[in-house]
């Protein structure tokens, strides 16, 4: 049975597959034992993209884990997912495959942004939690690798903020992320861990430029699982303050002294991904924002809009800094994104104004003052 020090990993591209062969391995019926528990299955469907994108979850490794589980006498399944402020989950279910999913194998799909909501203890932090949390027994979180454009990446810890309400994703932005998603961590616990790793974009949360990788790994330690992730995408764990926050909760640890990692197979390829370091293409445009509380749905559609007008030369051409969040609500100023900048002279509406709208607003603005 997989330890929880451990990191498993698997190489290919059957993907469901490889999910099966993986779960065999790490005995995952072991670990749960109890038929009668209710398995609650997180994926990531931030937005309404296909898998290949890099954003959202394989269905294929979903798949994977519904098969292994009914195989194994699991019957009480259900998958719960809401996708970010702004975007429906209901289209994403769509997208990406799960709808199908979810009537090839008769299990439940539970849209969080349409469930009751509580509020627990977290940690010592109040957080409001969907009521599927009290009703699982058993969470199998199923995340992205891949890169944030506010907290550099986003993997196991981050992935649980798709079980809030809406209004509480809101107010985590306005708390600074971090610590809201640190004590999460403490409210719901994750079970087991299958990480995509399959081709997460290493810049955006909502993908666009897939860094192809065709791995999956289980885990047991939300901890040790961002630490190694972050060491897959050229960061350390210090670089994502939230790790070190749930560690000192302690919800694990991110020591990667400590981690044991076992691969069924690789090679090249998986040498090829250890010596990666991301692009990291957010740093080259956010000097031009002045970023406060800003909900990562309207921050993820500037910053692809940005890096195609520094592209084009223009971006160097802004004279006035971009405002964008809630923490500018209400305030006035020249050059605003988004609803909450509505009283500033100019602003892209929307909430969240897409990408093709803002780079194309900014750009008649840029041309305008030049």
């Amino acid at each position: 049975m997989i330890r929880k020090n451990q990191i498993w990993k698997i190489y290919g591209t059957e993907y469901k597959t490889m999910t099966m062969e993986l779960l065999e391995k790490t005995d995952l019926a072991a670990l749960i034992s109890d038929r009668n528990l209710r398995i609650g299955i997180k994926p990531n469907l931030v937005c309404p993209t296909p898998a290949d994108f890099g954003a959202t979850t394989h269905p294929e490794i979903v798949a994977g884990i519904l098969e292994y589980l009914q195989e194994h006498g699991f019957s009480h399944l259900v998958m719960a997912e809401g996708s970010w402020v702004g975007d429906k989950t209901s289209e994403a279910l769509e997208y990406c495959g799960y709808r199908e999913l979810s009537e090839h194998y008769g299990v439940e799909f539970k849209d969080t942004k349409k469930l009751p909501f509580h509020t627990a203890d977290c940690g010592g932090l109040e957080l409001n939690l969907t009521d599927i949390v009290n009703e699982v027994d058993f969470w199998i979180n199923v995340p992205v690798l891949k890169g944030h454009c506010q907290t550099k990446m986003t993997c196991a810890l981050k992935n649980m903020k798709g079980l809030l309400p809406d209004s509480e994703k809101r107010r985590f932005h306005r708390m600074g992320l971090h610590k809201p998603i640190a004590h999460l961590s403490a409210g719901i616990r994750q079970n087991f861990i299958v990480v995509d790793h399959i081709c997460g974009d290493p810049d955006f949360e909502e993908g666009g430029n897939p860094l192809v990788r065709n791995c999956v790994m289980a885990s047991r330690d939300p901890v040790l699982t961002d630490s190694y992730a972050c060491a897959l995408l050229g960061l350390s764990a210090a670089d994502v303050p939230y790790i070190g926050m749930a560690e000192k909760l302690g919800t694990g640890t991110a020591d990667l002294k400590k981690a044991e990692i076992i691969r069924l197979n690789g090679g090249s390829e998986e040498e090829q991904e250890e010596k990666n370091v991301a692009s990291r293409r957010v740093l080259d445009v956010a000097y031009a924002v002045e970023e406060v509380d800003s909900c990562s749905a309207c921050y993820g559609s500037l910053i692809p809009a940005l890096y195609r007008l520094k592209e084009e030369g223009l971006l160097d051409q802004l004279k006035d800094k971009i405002a964008i969040g809630q923490g500018h609500q209400g305030k006035t100023g020249k050059l605003g994104i988004g609803r909450c900048t509505k009283n500033f002279a100019f602003s892209v509406p929307g909430c969240p104004p897409d990408e093709e709208k803002i780079y194309q607003e900014l750009k008649k603005y840029i041309l305008a003052e030049a």
